[in-house]
């Protein structure tokens, strides 16, 4: 094989890993990024980017076959025709639920980044002092202030869509111009504000895709078939971005197929020398060495790469002396809210598929609300016109009923809760021993679920948004709460947390492992509490600020 040393090893090439890559490798470091799928090429490799419903074989439903084949999938919309081949295979990667968990997965180049929903917000200070003034977990080691010019930085490059609406719960971006709302929910918009005396505020959400020509990328087509891959690099991916990027200096060397087992870890200098590789495709096992690691496999996969390192020294991996390891698994709860009919609007249309929605930011506990539950959610939504897959009651067969479909139905308004989940110790993963995948690999155990706090919060999320969408001149309102599940956000996020002590956290306020602070982690692990806002822009933030940290380090000897 080619030498096997670099200065930097990426575990992971996700939203954060490939940022992870571009920012090493744009800082002049010799980068190695281990991804333990497939590859997938930019435009190449989207076969079915370009087809409409009538170009599969099943029309892109999911098929009796794929409901066998994948049991976790089957629980929610993942499971489709159209897609299929980006989630993971689940009977050479299965886990375990002693509580249910949906763990909806991509091992691939660019893992989620090719499938994530492309909301994307800013935390603020409210969420970053959030556990200090509530008493829960531990205290953020940073707040607004530190991580306000990396946000700054990742958005300049990404390209988030955007309006700048001065809410400090949501403080504004370096937005491209926003997409536009539909006449329905900007008139729904008018009537919130005014009836809650503009206390609750509907906007558009912000999103990255793009609204014009951006860092050689094409505006959004308005296609909505963003989660085939975008062949105009529209939304940001790894693919379409940071990926790129980093190829361009010629520092980057892409190595798919590769499962890293674990961190290699020097007890004497209290420093990881390097990465164990298991080849997906051989079986065959490689050592690469680095002078610094970033974890980016996912919050999940992150810490059981660490739990599997190191063991000869802390039984419970690289990581663990603090107890915290694994444990403090958050998402975001979803599944709850309100729709309705809207009137009135018959003669109105809107241009193509948006590929965004609208956003409410949170209201409650905020602003001077006290509820009987800590922190609060967000909604996100919208209205549109009923296509050609309604059902109209007149009608079931014959010339009338297509020709009914041949014309747009009835407008509908709704809103989806998305409600911050609090870190408990209890929430817990740990390695299964009993349980191996195709690649003889324990696997991960899930033991999570809502607590209290949660249950009473979706109560809220509920009867607000059918009160909201009722004095908003909808009409017949409906709610719904369907099965209060972990995991269905895919925002999984906590298992090796930030903190300002090693006794009580697994990483520094620099994202450094307190035991090995050559080991950077800047996925979902490292949040240390989850706010309601969707978290990759987060992640991407984070991932920058550490990678300059890192390489300041590295220059001083001090790594």
């Amino acid at each position: 094989m080619a030498d096997q040393t670099y200065d930097a090893i990426v575990v992971g090439s996700g939203i954060s890993g490939g940022w992870a890559a571009k920012e090493l490798t744009e800082k002049g470091l010799k980068v190695l990024l281990l991804e333990r799928g497939r590859n997938i090429e930019h435009i190449k490799d989207y076969v079915n980017a370009n087809k409409e419903a009538w170009d599969y074989p099943h029309r892109g439903r999911r098929t009796q076959q794929m409901i066998q084949d994948y049991p976790v999938l089957k629980r929610d919309y993942p499971l489709n025709e159209t897609n299929l081949s980006y989630w993971v295979n689940e009977k050479e990667s299965p886990y375990t639920e002693v509580k249910r968990f949906d763990w909806f997965r991509g091992y691939h180049v660019g893992g989620r980044s090719l499938m994530w929903g492309r909301q994307s917000y800013r935390w603020s200070d409210l969420d970053f002092e959030a556990n200090a003034k509530d008493g829960i977990a531990v205290d953020w080691p940073v707040r607004y202030k530190d991580i306000e010019p990396w946000y700054d930085y990742v958005e300049r490059f990404a390209g988030i869509s955007g309006n700048r609406d001065g809410l400090p719960q949501l403080p504004d971006g370096q937005f491209l111009p926003p997409m536009d709302m539909t006449c329905v929910e900007k008139d729904v918009a008018a009537r919130i504000k005014e009836y809650y005396k503009g206390m609750r505020h509907m906007i558009i959400g912000r999103t990255a895709n793009l609204t014009k020509e951006h860092e050689g990328r094409t505006a959004c087509q308005f296609r909505n078939k963003c989660w085939l891959g975008c062949p105009f690099g529209a939304y940001f991916s790894t693919q379409s971005s940071t990926l790129p990027a980093a190829m361009k200096t010629g520092n980057l060397t892409l190595r798919p197929w590769s499962i890293v087992t674990k961190v290699l870890y020097d007890k004497d200098k209290k420093r990881a020398t390097g990465v164990e590789v298991l080849d997906a495709e051989t079986n065959k096992t490689y050592t690469f060495n680095s002078r610094i690691v970033f974890l980016n496999a996912s919050a999940l996969n992150t810490a059981w790469v660490l739990m599997n390192s190191a063991t000869d020294v802390w039984p419970d991996g690289l990581g663990s002396s603090s107890g915290e390891l694994g444990h403090n698994v958050m998402d975001h709860h979803l599944g709850v809210g309100a729709g309705g009919r809207v009137e009135g609007y018959e003669d109105k249309y809107y241009f193509g598929r948006r590929a965004n929605g609208i956003y409410i930011p949170r209201y409650r506990n905020f602003n001077g609300d006290k509820r009987d539950y800590l922190r609060g959610f967000g909604y996100q939504g919208g209205a549109g016109r009923q296509g050609w897959s309604r059902e109209v009651a007149e009608l079931s067969i014959g010339g009338e009923f297509k020709d009914a479909l041949t014309e747009p139905g009835s407008w509908t308004m709704g809103m989806g809760g998305f409600g911050e989940i609090l870190p408990d110790h209890s929430n817990r993963i740990f390695l299964d021993k009993n349980v191996k995948d195709k690649w003889g690999l324990n696997v991960l155990s899930f033991d999570c679920e809502l607590k209290e706090n949660e249950l009473k919060m979706r109560k809220d999320m509920k009867e607000d948004a059918m009160e909201m969408l009722t004095n908003a001149g909808v009409k017949d309102v409906y709610g719904y709460d369907d099965n209060a599940i972990m995991g269905r956000g895919i925002h999984e996020m906590g298992t090796a947390r930030m903190g300002r002590d090693p006794k009580t956290s697994v990483l520094n306020g620099n994202n450094q492992v307190w035991d090995a602070p050559n080991v950077f982690v800047t996925d979902g692990a490292f949040m240390t509490s989850s706010a309601c806002v969707n978290p990759s822009l987060t992640y991407m933030a984070f991932t920058a600020r550490a990678v300059d940290f890192a390489v300041n380090e590295m220059k001083k000897q001090n790594l």
